[in-house]
């Protein structure tokens, strides 16, 4: 794994590169987010703990233009983020999923290529005529797809197809695609479920050097040993709102984060009626998105 690659136009570090106020997603009636507040500085790592039902996956949707928040605002570098998700990508944002979404039928060189769509200015007209304008920005995003291969360590297997890799290599290849459209903020979503603890050491390390590019990292994960080893601050959100953030010894010690993953009440906690209404509105944004993906298919 090679770490030389910065990105262009880096804030310094402790500068804001994501603003989230406020930000509250309804699916009519039902209330997934409440009202949550999150920033993200140039050169951290943030870590979004929750139980199951939390609102996790759903904050990270409104903060990457699969939803559009009902309430609040999301900003990038101190401009608000338009709410469609190729717009957010090319503004500097990348993500990966909780469930992996490689082309398992291409390559892994080219599902990195991929990712490069929002950086590559070559048109249609180009694209068909193939004159040197476009086999130069195909080379170059060739070149760049095999140093982010060397960077995860698979360009030895970059003609294989994906679907062939071992579960952990494809992890690592969603990420180095997420890192193909030259992000400033990546957003992980549980990078490490299913992996073994060697796997989980590599990916630990992978973002560290992520981080040493000057990419800030926000990461949702259930493995709390992984998270707070990793994170500089950890935020904990408990049927959609926003119970504490800290260092991870101030999160590790709140008795209220420990009573919302062992289910004990605590003063202040939502009540049965409030946990099932989150639940509902998570389960209904999920089966919305879906169907929408099915439909542009």
């Amino acid at each position: 794994m090679t770490t030389d690659t910065i990105t262009e136009g880096t804030p310094k570090t402790g500068t804001p590169v994501l603003e989230a106020t406020g930000v509250t997603m309804r699916f009519g009636g039902l209330t997934a987010v409440r009202n949550v507040d999150l920033t993200v500085n140039a050169g951290e790592i943030v870590g979004l703990i929750g139980p199951n039902g939390a609102g996790k996956t759903t904050f990270f949707n409104c903060l990457t233009g699969l939803y559009v928040p009902t309430e609040g605002t999301v900003s990038y570098k101190g401009s608000v983020l338009p709410p469609k998700p190729h717009l957010v990508t090319k503004a500097g944002v990348a993500r990966t999923f909780q469930n992996i979404r490689l082309f398992a039928n291409m390559t892994v060189l080219e599902n990195v290529l991929v990712g490069r769509h929002t950086r590559t200015k070559e048109g249609l007209w180009s694209a068909l005529l193939r004159g040197p304008g476009f086999k130069k920005a195909e080379a170059a995003s060739h070149a760049r797809a095999m140093e982010l291969l060397e960077f995860i360590g698979l360009q030895d297997k970059a003609d294989h197809l994906a679907r062939n890799l071992p579960y952990g290599d494809q992890r690592k290849l969603e990420i180095a695609r997420a890192l193909a459209s030259d992000p400033g903020l990546l957003l992980l979503d549980e990078p490490t479920a299913g992996m073994n603890p060697q796997e989980t050491r590599v990916t630990e390390e992978l973002i560290f050097a992520i981080r040493d590019q000057g990419i800030a990292v926000l990461v949702i994960e259930h493995d709390m040993r992984f998270i707070f080893n990793l994170c500089d601050r950890v935020a904990c959100l408990v049927q959609g709102e926003k119970l504490v953030e800290g260092t991870s010894e101030v999160v590790q010690g709140d008795d209220r984060v420990i009573a919302a993953y062992l289910g004990t009440p605590f003063e202040g906690a939502p009540g049965a009626e409030e946990v099932a209404e989150v639940e509902a509105a998570e389960a209904s944004g999920a089966q919305s998105n879906t169907s929408t993906e099915g439909n542009a298919q």
